[in-house]
């Protein structure tokens, strides 16, 4: 690795965001009850559920699947939001595991890397993702 980087890694490809309200996230939820399976992997769900109130663990995954696609530049339902998956390492970092045709477009695109940051307080949840070529 190289200051962080791995070799190889020549730059910038996209940076993405994406601010999600916990409540309108809890109450879509809430009225869709299949939402959840539609949009999480069976391991993002468990991780969610360990918690107190998932929602907030959830509407932050939910963000970093957006903050994905945007740091692709490409629109909503390019890719199935189950393609990106929100994986904790054993530090507690969180990284992007991209399957099926999100790894495609990220390869298309020269995606070799990705930096992933989560936040959330009790009403909003934020992700920020890095596309590096």
């Amino acid at each position: 690795m190289i200051d962080g980087l791995t070799a190889g890694v020549t730059g910038v490809i996209g940076i993405g965001t994406d601010l999600v309200e916990v409540e309108r996230f809890r109450l879509a939820l809430t009225r869709r009850p299949t939402l959840a399976e539609r949009l999480f992997s069976d391991d993002e769900r468990e991780y969610a559920a360990r918690f107190r109130d998932p929602t907030k663990s959830l509407a932050a995954r939910f963000g970093a699947k957006e903050a994905v696609m945007k740091a692709m530049g490409v629109g909503l339902w390019k890719f199935a939001l189950r393609d990106v998956e929100v994986v904790k390492r054993r530090s507690g970092e969180p990284v992007l595991a991209l399957h099926d045709k999100a790894a495609a477009l990220a390869a298309e695109k020269g995606v070799r890397e990705w930096r992933l940051t989560l936040t959330h307080t009790d009403s909003m949840a934020m992700a920020v993702a890095l596309a590096l070529g």
